[in-house]
């Protein structure tokens, strides 16, 4: 499975078009990606068949939140969810950078039967294979979405491997570093399944480049290629 981010309509018909399996939109994608408008939402949904699940982050300070962000963030979850999406995209940490469980808990009530992935909050904690198996206790959460932890994605291969063999009912998608030079390595060396890009496929790898059409494809490509050789 390959995910792909957007941050318009268009973005999505592209990654569409090429071939691509799912979009994760955002806004801000310079800030790492937060909640997207209701407009973008509401117009991107209707604009493509393949599923898209919508990040819900108000803030890029931290991944932290007060309880009045955490209403703020159920509400985001309601209005995807009736706008048609697929699914969310969260995650909450505390102050000691463990995951917030009663934070999660209050997230994920509100999800109710959407596609949940946990994202890159899960990299900033001391232990993400730890993380991993302490998210399988909750069934709405589908995916993870991780580069293994902090610095380079192909440093953390070692740790990637061991989240996919302790995350339970949770698919490992790796993400955050990804590039046409190390792909094809981190495909053969995690045994992941499920691969997600955004800056690799836009024009200089840049936040604010438009999607590189061929890139994109090309990229596609190579990932099902690769799989398809193990």
């Amino acid at each position: 499975m390959i995910e792909i981010i957007a941050t318009s309509p268009e973005d999505a018909r592209r990654i569409q078009d090429c071939g691509a399996d799912r979009i994760e939109l955002v806004s801000a994608l310079s800030e790492g990606g937060l909640t997207p408008s209701y407009a973008i939402i509401d117009k991107t949904v209707k604009a493509v068949t393949i599923p898209v699940n919508v990040m819900i982050r108000p803030h890029s300070r931290t991944f932290a939140y007060t309880q009045e962000e955490i209403k703020i963030m159920k509400e985001d979850i309601r209005v995807a969810k009736n706008l048609g999406a697929n699914g969310v995209v969260i995650g909450v940490l505390d102050e000691n950078m463990k995951i917030h469980e009663a934070f999660m808990e209050e997230l994920l009530d509100s999800c109710q039967d959407m596609d949940v992935t946990f994202h890159r909050a899960i990299d900033e904690l001391p232990d993400p294979v730890e993380g991993a198996r302490f998210l399988s206790k909750y069934p709405n959460i589908k995916t993870i979405l991780t580069s293994g932890g902090k610095g380079n994605i192909t440093d953390n291969i070692p740790t990637i491997r061991e989240m996919v063999k302790s995350s339970g009912h949770i698919t490992i998608m790796v993400g955050g570093g990804l590039n046409f030079e190390n792909i094809d390595r981190i495909i053969r060396e995690t045994e992941a399944g499920f691969f997600h890009f955004g800056t690799a496929v836009r024009e200089n790898r840049s936040p604010s480049g438009e999607i590189n059409v061929e890139s994109l494809r090309y990229i596609i490509n190579l990932v099902r290629k690769a799989r398809n050789s193990l």
